[in-house]
């Protein structure tokens, strides 16, 4: 994630979202510990050893993929096992927002595989992103593209999930980029409101999906914390997931980067919503570092590997 400079609300602005935080959405009990497992296929056998493992991990809210493997989806039993095996326990669902998966069910062959479109893509999707194959970035505002992903929201809901959790949310950033610098705010000419509103706007569209099925749905964004300086979006949030804030794998971030981070971060303490912090160092004293520098933020953290394939270390 890069962040840049951008202009601060005013005072009075910053305080409503703070009452929104409140009144729109149940402020949550801080989890004491969560897992992250995205690749559930690579991290048991089975479905049924997959449920048992889910069930047994002592963790207090679950982050799982929609579907145990692109073949099968969680069954509405399956997450009411894994769900009773702690009190209070949550499991919520995963589901990009702003990028589209060539392994989805909503994926049309027509549209292309294996990083090439064809003249048959819809004009919401673009390039694909060259770092994660089979992920292609999307016009996240086009009312096309969220029909899908509503149906997604809306599916996972009745599967059982007891919210979402929204991946790319800082796919704006995307858009706001010029050259190798970013524009703050940038306007989207289709739109003629700024890219980052679109996406407030986009997460408030899912919440209220989420929420017509289960008032007490939590929704989750990761990353893309300038967005909580945009009015609206503290307040339709239950939490907010962070990657890399400490670290980027065995390397500290730079102290510029971190404190930016989270000056955003602030408002979530004030309201009592948790941050859920993810980090990936594999050398044990970096791994250290980051639980401390999560003990005096009072994050929520976890500490795993990249491809989610495991339960990893998680504490407060």
């Amino acid at each position: 994630m890069k962040l840049h400079s951008t202009s601060k609300l005013k005072s009075w602005l910053f305080a409503m979202a703070l009452i929104g935080g409140c009144f729109t959405t149940q402020c949550q009990s801080t989890p004491q510990s969560f897992a992250y497992v995205l690749q559930a296929d690579a991290f048991a056998r089975t479905k049924t050893a997959a449920v048992a493992q889910l069930r047994n991990c002592e963790r207090d809210w679950i982050i799982i993929d929609t579907q145990f493997d692109n073949a099968s989806a969680w069954q509405p039993a399956d997450l009411e096992q894994i769900r009773h095996g702690k009190t209070n326990r949550k499991v919520v669902a995963y589901i990009s927002i702003g990028e589209a998966e060539d392994y989805r069910p909503y994926w049309r062959s027509e549209w292309g595989h294996h990083g090439k479109l064809t003249t048959n893509a819809p004009v919401w999707l673009g390039w694909e992103n060259p770092e994660w194959k089979g992920n292609y970035r999307v016009k996240y505002w086009h009312p096309a593209w969220q029909q899908l992903i509503l149906k997604v929201v809306t599916g996972a809901i009745i599967q059982g999930f007891d919210g979402v959790y929204l991946d790319i949310v800082d796919g704006f950033e995307t858009f706001e980029q010029e050259g190798r610098n970013y524009i703050d705010n940038r306007i989207n000419p289709e739109t003629r409101q700024s890219y980052r509103r679109d996406m407030v706007d986009w997460v408030g569209q899912i919440g209220t999906c989420a929420r017509a099925r289960n008032p007490a749905a939590l929704v989750i964004p990761q990353n893309g914390a300038q967005l909580l300086d945009q009015a609206g979006f503290v307040g339709g949030i239950n939490a907010m997931g962070m990657e890399d804030l400490f670290a980027n794998g065995n390397r500290m971030q730079s102290k510029s980067q971190t404190e930016e981070v989270l000056h955003y971060l602030k408002c979530m303490a004030g309201i009592q919503k948790p941050v859920l912090l993810i980090e990936y160092p594999k050398n044990k004293d970096r791994q250290q570092q980051v639980m401390q520098k999560a003990h005096v933020q009072n994050f929520t953290w976890l500490i795993t590997d990249r491809e989610l394939k495991t339960l990893g270390q998680s504490g407060r």
